[in-house]
């Protein structure tokens, strides 16, 4: 996939790896831009903070939780902007708690917006793809998509949901003959302010900047699936070989990764 003379649209593109992406995609030649965010004054100044580095710009605001602003917008893009050729599903949130702390409503707002919104949103723009057989739509998962994690239940079931949509969409174009890619992107934590507090005790915590720079690239050579820092495969194998108990224990004692959430404060 050449970024050069494309539509790009960001989700959650006024911060952290959305907002980097957003300039990528930029710097890599696409004709416009389009980035949807929920912070109206953050759009404003990421719009002025880009013009010039190439392509237009096209800002909406929009929350992804509510589904009628999802069509409305979507809408608007296919007429303003036209067909998208590179979709990335970005936004997301997380509530770093125990479940029985969380409240429905909580539940609720995770759910959607870290999933259900990635597929309302591939809905609104994957038949124009496919009309032209096609495009691309990169999907940000996470780690905890792959493996559970005391202290997010939610968001880790929210992300567990966005793998098995993405790679079972990915089969169905393939299976239809359709031109399309599908990059499922499974992160460990990334210094973004998102999860602020987190500790890890072997695993690097991502820095913003290579690790979107490493998602663009996912998506220009069509990538399937992209795990950091561990392979995909690797916590595959380990969770297909070992039985429960050892798996536990290596996550646990090994890397660390079961108490990483313990100190967790958010993005305030």
């Amino acid at each position: 996939m050449d970024f050069r003379n494309k539509k790009i649209l960001i989700t959650g593109g006024c911060s952290g790896i959305g907002k980097i992406m957003a300039r990528k995609s930029l710097e890599r030649g696409v004709e416009k831009l389009v980035i949807w965010d929920i912070n109206e004054e953050a759009l404003v100044k990421t719009k002025q903070e880009f013009s010039g580095i190439g392509g237009e710009i096209f800002t909406y605001k929009v929350d992804v939780f509510n589904l009628n602003e999802i069509k409305i917008n979507a809408q608007k893009v296919r007429t303003e902007v036209g067909k998208i050729d590179v979709l990335i599903n970005n936004a997301g949130i997380v509530v770093g708690k125990y479940f029985h702390e969380h409240t429905h409503e909580q539940i609720e707002k995770s759910m959607n917006i870290n999933s259900n919104a990635f597929m309302h949103i591939g809905l609104e723009f994957l038949p124009g793809m496919m009309a032209d057989n096609s495009g691309a739509i990169c999907n940000i998962a996470s780690s905890a998509g792959l493996i559970s994690n005391p202290k997010m239940s939610v968001y880790a079931a929210s992300k567990w949901a966005v793998v098995g949509w993405s790679d079972s969409v990915r089969l169905e174009m393939e299976q239809l003959g359709k031109n399309i890619s599908f990059t499922t992107i499974m992160p460990f934590y990334i210094n973004t302010g998102m999860f602020d507090g987190v500790k890890s005790k072997l695993l690097p915590i991502l820095e913003p900047e290579p690790t979107a720079e490493k998602i663009i690239k996912a998506i220009e050579n069509k990538t399937k699936m992209l795990a950091m820092p561990l392979p995909y495969w690797f916590i595959q194998l380990s969770q297909g070989i070992l039985p429960l108990p050892i798996f536990d224990w290596v996550m646990k004692n090994v890397f660390g990764v079961y108490d990483t959430m313990k100190d967790f404060r958010g993005r305030k």
